[in-house]
């Protein structure tokens, strides 16, 4: 039997049982519907959580320190029986080696210290950090209230939300005003006549008036490798000049050649998340230890694969319960179209033409029900978005989308429709090709 006659006989049936075949459809439409609403789900909360990680640029981000000088630690590191390295010291020589390193944008220390701002005549104590400019793009800023610094060097500062709640009511009212940063400034003494080496630096109380651009809700850094969040934030440029105290200070004193700047760590950011890897092996060649988080998000996509794994199981049971009505919907036409099918063997058609006859009626039903299934997911998903904007307006946070529905997800699930389609097929279209032709043109 031709194909194009195979298409025409299971057109016609579908059309003469038209409202058991289209409740059978719509049966395994809502299994589908059900199965592409529960995955985009899936994928959109994961879409949305890789999205605000990597606006964070932890992620596209390589934290540098100096290699721990305790051989035991080494040695843990590095358990080969080959002679360990000289410990390296991260200097600026350092510094100047990592920003040379291939798709560097920038390359930067933490600085972060604790110190009093005075305001309105009033002292409030604080924690300040420097913001390098490549931060402007982090997620910490995006509802920002105000405006980020108009350059690398401007004298101007950011305050965190409940900082600005202590300095003023309303809060909003510390935009545009000036604030006193009290800070102490690190200076090195002379050597000694006939020596090279410094005999040590003095504390300088100094002062720095800032004007105030913006208020920021949360510590873009998060205090990381810190003591403590930071509540007012200033270019990094100017946290450089400053040359405040830092807690590596007592650390340059005991080095024979103090004129070089070390540092705690220092921060790699690149042009893109894909590069992390290389420039961190490099790094470690280098002779300093280099950590990122891109392991954090491996286990992010574990947990999320995992996630989506119990999603369409659990979404896929609807789509099993609809394969039952195909069955019996199939099973009641062989017994409706006895007489057709003897017919048919009569006139020569073979066993697998008929197999293949009610094959072609399942694959049309599981196809249009993954069609208009698909279409019903997407829906759902639409409407699960839109209720969850209007929630999240109300208590004014900003719109997200928490469902997608890619291509391949929208190929899949017609194609899961198919399959599933044809397998609960099977037992009917088999079942239909062992009729015996005489029984069936005696059947009334």
């Amino acid at each position: 039997m031709k194909g194009r006659d195979l298409a025409e006989l299971a057109a016609r049936n579908l059309r003469e049982a038209a409202l058991r075949n289209s409740l059978t459809t719509v049966g395994i439409a809502v299994g589908v519907a059900s199965l592409v609403a529960m995955l985009s789900l899936g994928v959109g909360l994961q879409n949305l959580a890789s999205d605000r990680l990597s606006r964070t640029g932890l992620f596209d981000a390589i934290f540098v320190t100096a290699k721990p000088n305790t051989p035991s630690l080494r040695r843990m590191e590095n358990p080969s029986p080959a002679p360990l390295a000289p410990v390296r010291t991260l200097d600026d020589d350092g510094r100047h080696q990592l920003e040379a390193l291939p798709n560097v944008v920038a390359v930067y220390p933490e600085i972060r210290f604790p110190t009093e701002i005075h305001y309105a005549g009033n002292p409030y104590a604080t924690v300040v950090s420097g913001v390098a400019p490549s931060d402007r793009n982090d997620g910490a800023f995006d509802q920002m209230k105000g405006s980020f610094f108009s350059g690398p060097s401007a004298d101007e500062a950011i305050v965190q939300v409940e900082l600005a709640r202590q300095l003023a009511t309303p809060p909003e009212s510390v935009i545009g005003n000036q604030v006193i940063l009290r800070y102490a400034e690190r200076q090195a003494l002379p050597a000694e006549s006939g020596g090279g080496k410094s005999d040590g630096y003095s504390i300088v109380p100094r002062e720095e008036k800032l004007r105030i651009v913006g208020i920021i809700e949360t510590d873009p850094a998060g205090g990381f490798g810190a003591f403590g969040r930071a509540r007012l934030f200033i270019p990094l440029k100017v946290a450089e000049t400053l040359r405040t105290a830092q807690t590596n200070d007592l650390r340059d004193l005991l080095r024979d050649t103090p004129s070089k700047r070390t540092y705690d760590s220092l921060t790699v950011r690149l042009t893109g998340a894909s590069k992390v890897k290389d420039a961190e092996d490099s790094i470690k060649q280098m002779g300093f230890a280099a950590y990122s988080l891109l392991d954090a998000t491996r286990s992010l996509g574990l947990v999320f694969a995992v996630f989506d794994l119990f999603l369409g199981i659990f979404g896929s049971l609807a789509l099993v319960v609809a394969s039952l009505g195909i069955i019996n919907t199939l099973v009641m036409a062989i017994l409706e179209r006895r007489r057709e099918i003897g017919i048919l063997k009569a006139l020569g058609a073979a066993d697998g033409d008929v197999r293949r006859l009610f094959f072609v009626e399942a694959g049309a039903m599981g196809l249009l029900g993954g069609i208009f299934g698909v279409l019903i997911g997407w829906l759902i998903g639409r409407a699960i978005n839109f209720g969850t904007n209007i929630y999240l307006a109300r208590r004014d946070l900003p719109a997200i989308s928490v469902t997608a529905v890619p291509w391949w997800m929208v190929a899949a699930a017609i194609g899961f429709s198919i399959a599933v389609s044809l397998v609960a097929g099977m037992y009917p279209a088999s079942r239909a090709a062992k009729l015996d032709p005489v029984q069936a043109l005696r059947y009334e």
